[in-house]
């Protein structure tokens, strides 16, 4: 049988790392978690560098950034980064019942792990989202372990259109996307990612055909619609269609290229999520963005944390399978120490 050469091979969703893991590492997840993250800092060096908060408020518009932040990133990067913690909560959980240890007792530990953690980010980032995942974690997401499958895929379908209609979105949206990642996972949705295209493919075409039409509306009162419910709608299904994109990339001859660039920022999610906040809070006050609104600056700057961190990551996972403060996590959450540095290589012998 022959191949056409012009088709990229299909390439299978995990990978295996040297860590002596039972289950090999999905590498979508990670190039998933970098672009979110990405979008993320773009949300959030604004608010963190109190950017233009001297100035007469003013609403968002199409004329600078503000308006297109507005449309394209605001409430965009969040839903897909609150998706993949319920992803990789229920992956936890299946590693903990394949290694025989008390699943739910070591999900307990590593969301009381990260309640502090978030409460600590909280001093310098008002409004972060480690300390909301902690709360939403214990209250919904451990406690739903103990439901079956289709009834956690019925309350993902159910508390999420609530919330868009009554709240427009926001934190009131991690519940339900902790749910749905949840779910994706005990469906066996995530095992399959990457070994067809047909699913995402489908999926891309059904966001799309949301977000269009929600962006238009939300384009005509941009000024008004930071946590409108179009803003809500636009942003899940705007979600949809980067999530989507991405996976059907990971299927051409994009993938190197997109797990080279993201893949490490995804690996070291948490050490770049809470790294970042210094690092702009520092450029911010460096360069007082206060009273006034240079974008320029603001961009140059997000770009510059990024690369940087994008450094950081790659030589860092050259090294260690896991970012410093990932290792501490992980550490908690089994209660015993974890390998930090990658073990050797096994060597043979001639005979």
């Amino acid at each position: 049988m022959t191949t056409n050469p012009h088709v990229p091979t299909p390439v299978p969703a995990r990978v295996h790392v040297p860590s002596g893991s039972a289950r090999p590492r999905i590498v979508a997840l990670d190039v998933l978690r970098g672009v979110a993250l990405c979008g993320i800092l773009l949300v959030n060096i604004g608010p963190v560098t109190g950017f233009g908060r001297e100035l007469p408020p003013s609403p968002a518009t199409l004329d600078d950034p503000s308006g297109w932040l507005q449309l394209l990133v605001q409430q965009r990067f969040f839903p897909l980064f609150s998706l993949l913690f319920g992803i990789g909560f229920s992956l936890m959980l299946e590693s903990a019942r394949r290694r025989g240890a008390p699943a739910r007792l070591v999900l307990l530990r590593r969301l009381l792990v990260l309640l502090p953690l978030g409460l600590l980010h909280q001093l310098v980032h008002p409004g972060e989202a480690l300390t909301p995942y902690a709360v939403v974690g214990l209250l919904v997401l451990l406690p739903s372990t103990w439901l079956p499958r289709w009834a956690v895929a019925v309350g993902a379908a159910v508390l999420l259109p609530v919330v868009v209609g009554l709240t427009s979105g926001g934190l009131l949206l991690v519940p339900g996307l902790f749910l749905l990642g949840s779910a994706l996972v005990r469906y066996g949705v995530v095992d399959r990612w990457g070994t067809s295209a047909r699913g995402p493919a489908v999926l891309l075409v059904l966001f799309a055909a949301v977000a269009a039409p929600a962006l238009v509306q939300q384009a005509g009162t941009v000024a008004q619609s930071g946590f409108s419910t179009s803003s809500a709608v636009a942003g899940l299904a705007l979600a949809g269609v980067y999530a989507t994109a991405v996976l059907l990339l990971l299927r051409t001859r994009a993938r190197r290229a997109l797990e080279v660039v993201f893949a490490p920022l995804g690996r070291m999610a948490l050490t770049n999520y809470l790294v970042a906040t210094p690092l702009v809070l520092l450029a911010g006050r460096a360069l007082d963005w206060r009273a006034g609104e240079p974008w320029a600056q603001l961009f140059a700057v997000a770009a510059g944390v990024l690369v940087l961190q994008w450094v950081v990551s790659t030589l860092w996972l050259r090294r260690y399978p896991q970012g410093p403060l990932e290792h501490l996590w992980r550490t908690a959450t089994w209660w015993q120490a974890q390998p930090l540095r990658r073990p050797a290589a096994p060597t043979t012998s001639a005979t």
